[in-house]
């Protein structure tokens, strides 16, 4: 961890938005896909989205699905991930990864090279 550095997240009342984005903490570096994933309280880390290089490529978690929606800018090694209709059962410390090369579909850790620290996102009801 201490590649990538998140931010954006934050309280929010259930049906709310919100956006997070990750940038790298320091030099930029060449990426296959990024992607973000969150952990719940005393849950395994999940997948939420990824996106491939060039931003040709997305998948999302069916938790998620047509209410989330992942972006990346590649000039900056920067992703996003827009985040709608927001339930209660988002809440979750929210991580954003690279991955340097191609070595799974993206949708689990082991895929994934650099993390970033994290950032909390809270949804009220």
């Amino acid at each position: 961890q201490g590649q990538l550095v998140e931010s954006g997240g934050g309280l929010v009342q259930a049906g709310g938005s919100l956006r997070l984005s990750c940038a790298p903490s320091g030099r930029t570096f060449s990426t296959w896909s990024m992607g973000w994933f969150r952990q719940a309280p005393g849950k395994e880390r999940e997948f939420v989205a990824t996106i491939s290089w060039g931003g040709g490529s997305t998948y999302y978690a069916d938790s998620v699905k047509g209410r989330f929606t992942i972006s990346r800018r590649d000039a900056k090694n920067t992703v996003y991930l827009q985040m709608n209709s927001l339930k209660p059962e988002d809440t979750a410390v929210y991580y954003c990864a690279a991955a340097l090369v191609h070595r799974g579909a993206g949708q689990t850790p082991n895929d994934y090279d650099y993390w970033g620290q994290g950032t909390q996102v809270s949804v009220s009801s």
